[in-house]
Protein backbone atom coordinates (compact mmCIF):
# COMPACT_ATOMS: atom_id res chain seq x y z
CA UNK A 1 0.00 0.00 0.00
CA UNK A 2 1.12 3.36 -0.94
CA UNK A 3 1.98 5.72 1.38
CA UNK A 4 -0.49 9.11 0.77
CA UNK A 5 -0.49 12.14 2.28
CA UNK A 6 -1.28 11.88 6.20
CA UNK A 7 -4.81 12.32 7.30
CA UNK A 8 -6.09 14.54 9.91
CA UNK A 9 -7.00 13.20 13.64
CA UNK A 10 -10.28 14.74 14.51
CA UNK A 11 -9.24 16.68 17.81
CA UNK A 12 -5.54 17.74 16.31
CA UNK A 13 -4.68 21.20 17.13
CA UNK A 14 -1.59 23.29 15.74
CA UNK A 15 -1.12 26.61 17.89
CA UNK A 16 0.84 29.14 15.72
CA UNK A 17 2.27 31.99 18.57
CA UNK A 18 5.88 33.29 19.54
CA UNK A 19 5.34 33.74 23.10
CA UNK A 20 6.42 30.31 23.83
CA UNK A 21 5.11 30.32 27.35
CA UNK A 22 1.61 31.04 26.20
CA UNK A 23 2.01 28.52 23.39
CA UNK A 24 3.08 26.07 26.22
CA UNK A 25 0.17 27.00 28.44
CA UNK A 26 -2.27 27.04 25.79
CA UNK A 27 -1.16 23.16 24.92
CA UNK A 28 -1.79 21.61 28.36
CA UNK A 29 -5.00 23.21 28.83
CA UNK A 30 -6.32 22.26 25.35
CA UNK A 31 -4.87 19.03 25.78
CA UNK A 32 -7.20 18.14 28.58
CA UNK A 33 -10.03 19.44 26.68
CA UNK A 34 -9.20 16.60 24.87
CA UNK A 35 -7.19 17.95 21.75
CA UNK A 36 -3.90 16.60 20.32
CA UNK A 37 -1.51 19.40 20.63
CA UNK A 38 1.56 20.65 18.46
CA UNK A 39 3.55 24.11 18.78
CA UNK A 40 5.15 26.01 16.33
CA UNK A 41 6.61 29.93 17.81
CA UNK A 42 7.50 30.47 13.99
CA UNK A 43 5.93 31.03 10.57
CA UNK A 44 8.36 27.79 9.03
CA UNK A 45 8.00 25.79 11.82
CA UNK A 46 4.35 26.35 11.74
CA UNK A 47 3.96 25.22 7.30
CA UNK A 48 6.36 22.07 8.23
CA UNK A 49 3.94 20.74 10.91
CA UNK A 50 0.99 21.62 9.05
CA UNK A 51 1.91 19.46 6.15
CA UNK A 52 3.38 17.01 8.32
CA UNK A 53 0.82 15.69 10.63
CA UNK A 54 -2.29 18.27 8.82
CA UNK A 55 -3.99 19.32 11.99
CA UNK A 56 -8.05 19.62 12.22
CA UNK A 57 -7.42 22.83 13.44
CA UNK A 58 -4.92 25.85 13.68
CA UNK A 59 -5.19 28.41 16.32
CA UNK A 60 -2.97 31.73 14.77
CA UNK A 61 -1.70 34.45 16.15
CA UNK A 62 -1.99 37.73 14.39
CA UNK A 63 1.69 38.90 15.30
CA UNK A 64 4.52 36.14 14.70
CA UNK A 65 7.84 38.16 15.85
CA UNK A 66 8.41 39.75 12.22
CA UNK A 67 5.73 37.79 10.03
CA UNK A 68 2.42 38.61 10.36
CA UNK A 69 -0.36 35.58 10.93
CA UNK A 70 -2.58 37.07 8.45
CA UNK A 71 -0.03 36.17 5.12
CA UNK A 72 0.19 33.03 6.67
CA UNK A 73 -3.36 31.72 6.55
CA UNK A 74 -3.49 30.92 2.53
CA UNK A 75 -0.08 29.19 3.68
CA UNK A 76 -1.34 26.93 6.14
CA UNK A 77 -4.40 26.03 3.98
CA UNK A 78 -2.24 24.93 1.15
CA UNK A 79 -0.08 22.95 3.58
CA UNK A 80 -3.07 21.64 5.19
CA UNK A 81 -6.26 22.15 2.98
CA UNK A 82 -9.39 21.20 5.15
CA UNK A 83 -8.20 22.73 8.28
CA UNK A 84 -9.92 25.25 10.08
CA UNK A 85 -8.29 28.02 11.40
CA UNK A 86 -9.15 30.73 14.30
CA UNK A 87 -6.82 33.66 14.07
CA UNK A 88 -5.81 35.22 17.86
CA UNK A 89 -5.31 39.36 18.21
CA UNK A 90 -4.74 41.28 20.57
CA UNK A 91 -5.21 44.31 17.76
CA UNK A 92 -8.96 43.01 17.37
CA UNK A 93 -10.41 45.33 14.26
CA UNK A 94 -13.10 44.94 12.02
CA UNK A 95 -10.67 45.59 9.04
CA UNK A 96 -8.28 42.69 10.34
CA UNK A 97 -11.33 39.98 10.97
CA UNK A 98 -12.70 41.12 7.67
CA UNK A 99 -9.59 39.98 6.05
CA UNK A 100 -8.83 36.95 8.03
CA UNK A 101 -11.93 35.49 6.78
CA UNK A 102 -11.08 36.60 3.28
CA UNK A 103 -8.06 34.81 3.82
CA UNK A 104 -9.87 31.48 4.92
CA UNK A 105 -9.94 31.86 8.50
CA UNK A 106 -12.50 30.52 10.01
CA UNK A 107 -12.98 32.76 12.99
CA UNK A 108 -10.79 34.94 15.01
CA UNK A 109 -11.20 35.89 18.92
CA UNK A 110 -9.84 39.22 20.68
CA UNK A 111 -7.06 38.91 23.16
CA UNK A 112 -6.58 37.91 25.76
CA UNK A 113 -8.92 34.61 24.91
CA UNK A 114 -8.88 31.70 27.96
CA UNK A 115 -8.76 27.60 26.67
CA UNK A 116 -12.80 28.02 27.30
CA UNK A 117 -12.98 30.41 25.01
CA UNK A 118 -10.45 28.86 22.06
CA UNK A 119 -12.63 25.53 22.67
CA UNK A 120 -15.88 26.87 21.66
CA UNK A 121 -14.62 28.97 19.05
CA UNK A 122 -12.35 25.44 17.63
CA UNK A 123 -15.93 23.28 18.20
CA UNK A 124 -18.34 26.10 16.54
CA UNK A 125 -16.53 25.28 13.68
CA UNK A 126 -15.99 21.29 13.95
CA UNK A 127 -17.60 19.51 11.27
CA UNK A 128 -21.52 18.12 12.84
CA UNK A 129 -20.74 14.54 14.47
CA UNK A 130 -23.12 12.11 13.11
CA UNK A 131 -24.76 11.33 16.81
CA UNK A 132 -26.19 14.79 16.62
CA UNK A 133 -29.77 15.21 15.29
CA UNK A 134 -29.10 17.34 11.31
CA UNK A 135 -31.64 20.27 10.56
CA UNK A 136 -33.50 18.83 7.38
CA UNK A 137 -31.73 19.35 4.25
CA UNK A 138 -34.25 21.68 3.18
CA UNK A 139 -34.18 23.74 6.50
CA UNK A 140 -33.55 27.61 6.41
CA UNK A 141 -29.74 28.53 8.02
CA UNK A 142 -30.73 30.25 11.90
CA UNK A 143 -31.72 33.58 11.70
CA UNK A 144 -28.60 34.69 13.95
CA UNK A 145 -26.63 32.94 11.52
CA UNK A 146 -28.09 35.04 8.51
CA UNK A 147 -27.64 38.33 10.63
CA UNK A 148 -24.09 37.60 10.91
CA UNK A 149 -23.82 36.60 7.74
CA UNK A 150 -25.11 39.70 5.85
CA UNK A 151 -22.97 41.90 8.30
CA UNK A 152 -19.96 40.09 7.25
CA UNK A 153 -21.18 40.55 3.51
CA UNK A 154 -22.21 44.29 3.71
CA UNK A 155 -18.68 44.75 5.56
CA UNK A 156 -16.59 43.26 2.97
CA UNK A 157 -18.55 45.38 0.38
CA UNK A 158 -17.52 48.83 2.39
CA UNK A 159 -14.13 47.86 3.29
CA UNK A 160 -14.41 47.13 7.22
CA UNK A 161 -15.92 50.97 6.75
CA UNK A 162 -17.96 50.66 10.21
CA UNK A 163 -19.90 53.95 9.56
CA UNK A 164 -20.67 53.32 6.03
CA UNK A 165 -21.51 49.40 7.06
CA UNK A 166 -24.46 50.67 9.64
CA UNK A 167 -25.73 53.64 6.84
CA UNK A 168 -26.40 50.50 4.58
CA UNK A 169 -27.54 47.87 7.28
CA UNK A 170 -29.63 51.11 8.49
CA UNK A 171 -28.54 50.56 11.93
CA UNK A 172 -26.77 53.16 14.02
CA UNK A 173 -22.98 52.41 14.20
CA UNK A 174 -22.36 51.73 17.91
CA UNK A 175 -25.11 49.13 17.60
CA UNK A 176 -23.01 47.64 14.35
CA UNK A 177 -19.80 47.85 16.27
CA UNK A 178 -22.20 45.64 19.64
CA UNK A 179 -22.80 43.04 17.15
CA UNK A 180 -19.24 42.71 15.88
CA UNK A 181 -18.14 42.61 19.35
CA UNK A 182 -20.21 39.32 20.59
CA UNK A 183 -19.01 35.84 19.17
CA UNK A 184 -21.31 34.75 16.09
CA UNK A 185 -23.45 31.96 17.38
CA UNK A 186 -23.79 28.67 15.86
CA UNK A 187 -27.00 27.96 16.59
CA UNK A 188 -27.48 23.91 16.77
CA UNK A 189 -30.50 21.32 17.55
CA UNK A 190 -30.05 20.41 21.62
CA UNK A 191 -29.14 16.68 20.68
CA UNK A 192 -31.10 15.53 23.97
CA UNK A 193 -34.30 16.56 22.35
CA UNK A 194 -35.98 15.15 19.17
Amino acid sequence: MSESAPKSTPQSLLIVDDDMAFTSVLARAMNARGYICSVANGAATALQLAAQSRPAYCVLDLKLGESNGLKLIPELLQAAPGMRILLLTGYASIATAVEAIKRGAHDYLAKPADADQIARALAAHAPRQSTMAAPPADAPPPLKRLEWEHIQRILGETGGNISEAARRLGMHRRTLQRKLAKHPVRERPNPGHA
